[in-house]
This record gives C-alpha cells, sequence and structure tokens, in this order.
C-alpha cells in the first residue's frame, strides 16, 4: 500500500521575472540544483510554489518543465490547491498526462468543509487518478484538521497512500501509526518539527528552507536514518532558527529571501504576497547570513 517515498522533499519555488511573469528557466534551474544536491523528491506548487497565485495553464506548464528537467531522477510529486473538487479533479488528471509522479492533495480552499464534504473531496479526487496520493494535513493554515475519523474512512482508498502531516503537535506522528501502523506513509510538514517526526517514524520530510540550505538538510535526514541522533540534534539546533521560519505567515517571503541570499534563487512573490522589508528583512536576513557562516557542512570541509 505505500508509496516507497522517503527522505528529503522539499516544496521547491516557483520563480517569476521582473514583471512577475513565471521565470521557467530559473525555476526549472532550482528545481535542478536541489535534485543535484541530493534531494529525494520534489514538491511542485505547494505553499512555497504559490500555487494558488497560479494561472491554470501556468501549472501545467511549470509541471511540464518540472518533468522534463528532473527527467526521472526523483519523484515529481505537484500540489492540488484548488477552489473546488471539479478544478482539483481536472488538475488531477492532467498532471497524469504529463507525468507528475504523485499529487500532494489539499482541502478545497477558502470554504472550511465539514468531515462529510473533506471525505467526499479526497475521495472524489483520488478516483480520478491512479497517480499515488499524499493528503496534506495543515490546521492553523487551512482550519479544517485531517483527523484519524477521517483517514480510516479513506482508507479503502488504494491511492490515497501518504500523509504529509503540518500540524504542529508532534504526537500526531504516533498517534497516526498507533492507529494505521504502516497504511499510510507519514511525512513530516512543519519544518520546525521534522526531526521530531522522524524519530518518531516519519518517512520523510516535506521541506522549506530545503530550497536556500538543502545540503545540510540531505544530512539531517541521513543522520537520522542511521541512527545517529547526535549528529543529527546538532544540525537540528543549527538550522532551528531557521526552520521557525516555516510557521510564520510570511514563509514564502522569508524562504525566497533566504534563497536568494545564498544564490539559488529570487525573492520575487507574486501579489497579494510581498517581499519582506523593514525591520523584518532585516531580522531575516541576519539569521541567513549566520546560518551561512557557521553552517555544519562549511565548517566540517574547512576542518
Amino acid at each position: 500500500m505505500t508509496t516507497g517515498w522517503k527522505g528529503v522533499f522539499p516544496a521547491v519555488t516557483t520563480q517569476f521575472n521582473v514583471d512577475l511573469s513565471v521565470d521557467l528557466p530559473s525555476t526549472q534551474r532550482v528545481q535542478d540544483a536541489l535534485v543535484n544536491d541530493g534531494v529525494n523528491g520534489l514538491i511542485v506548487m505547494g505553499t512555497c510554489g504559490e500555487n494558488n497565485s497560479l494561472d491554470p495553464e501556468e501549472k501545467r506548464t511549470i509541471l511540464k518543465a518540472a518533468v522534463e528537467v528532473v527527467n526521472g531522477r526523483v519523484p515529481v510529486v505537484t500540489g492540488v490547491s484548488e477552489f473546488d473538487t471539479r478544478r482539483a479533479v481536472a488538475y488531477a488528471r492532467d498532471a497524469e498526462k504529463l507525468g507528475a509522479d504523485g499529487l500532494m492533495l489539499l482541502p478545497a480552499m477558502v470554504y472550511v468543509p465539514k468531515p462529510e464534504e473533506l471525505i467526499a473531496h479526497f475521495r472524489t479526487v483520488a478516483e480520478a487518478t491512479s497517480l499515488p496520493i499524499m493528503l496534506y494535513n495543515n490546521p492553523p493554515a487551512y482550519r479544517v484538521n485531517i483527523g484519524a475519523d477521517v483517514l480510516k474512512v479513506l482508507a479503502d482508498v488504494p491511492n490515497i497512500k501518504a500523509v504529509k502531516e503540518s500540524a504542529p503537535d508532534p504526537r500526531r506522528f504516533t498517534d497516526l501509526i498507533n492507529e494505521f501502523g504502516d497504511r499510510f506513509d507519514i511525512f513530516a510538514g512543519l519544518d520546525d518539527v521534522a526531526l521530531e517526526g522522524l524519530m518518531l517514524g516519519a518517512k520523510g520530510w516535506v521541506s522549506g528552507l530545503t530550497s536556500a540550505f538543502p545540503e545540510e538538510s540531505v544530512q539531517l535526514v541521513a543522520a537520522a536514518e542511521r541512527g545517529d541522533w547526535e549528529e543529527a540534534r546538532k544540525i537540528y539546533r543549527w538550522f532551528m532558527p531557521l526552520l521557525h521560519l516555516d510557521a510564520e505567515h510570511d514563509l514564502v517571503q522569508s524562504i525566497k529571501l533566504a534563497e536568494q541570499i545564498m544564490g539559488r534563487g529570487s525573492e520575487r512573490v507574486r501579489l497579494p504576497r510581498l517581499p519582506l522589508s523593514g525591520a523584518r528583512r532585516a531580522e531575516v536576513t541576519a539569521m541567513v547570513e549566520k546560518a551561512a557562516a557557521t553552517r555544519p557542512s562549511k565548517i566540517r570541509r574547512a576542518a
């Protein structure tokens, strides 16, 4: 029943030109660089990919380009974040035709569903495609919880295979594994609860700050996989000030600014988001620069 997905799956950013049109070559460069840095998969057009600011055709063009540049080296999983089930079904079908390896399926946007409506949305999209699906649970952001009651009803849907768990409560990992065993592949979905999730049985990490610091992200998960908790804690403690940014309202702007400082992308975002400014920009810049100066991989190479 499981996907075989594991390890680090960064939620990659979508890059924009000065006029805020999609910069497809730069987006592909970001994706290619992450694969070359050793990540285990890509989440294309999740929150960090600014899914809901993209036109339908832009989404399909970005996905097609991602599949082309990755060229089968790692799984390409695309976000399905639409305002209604009809649009989600249409995108899921097109994503399969365009060569996606899986879907990260969100609740329908804006409207807060009742449990039976959430179940109907997920089941309807799943029945429209043969692709494996990761459900995205993020109660603080989407005001709805994909609880054990919902997952129990959906357990008979064969291609719903994974859950990205972004509730800020690490007890959820144990509760889900106790309830469902290995029926679902559980992924840590909140950067500053990533190591807790891995320690408690998560198969992988859907991450934001990996876009700026992929080497350390890969090292963190590798240390956890081999049970080297001393090394994992060392990296995690160094990383944590930045990882907290993933839980903030301006996470997309912060992650893109971090990418820009690290020479990996541009901070341009689409309205209604604006690039960070003033004291917040100075604060995040200082955090990134400090992390860059003290990064474990840099210190290790210097030694």
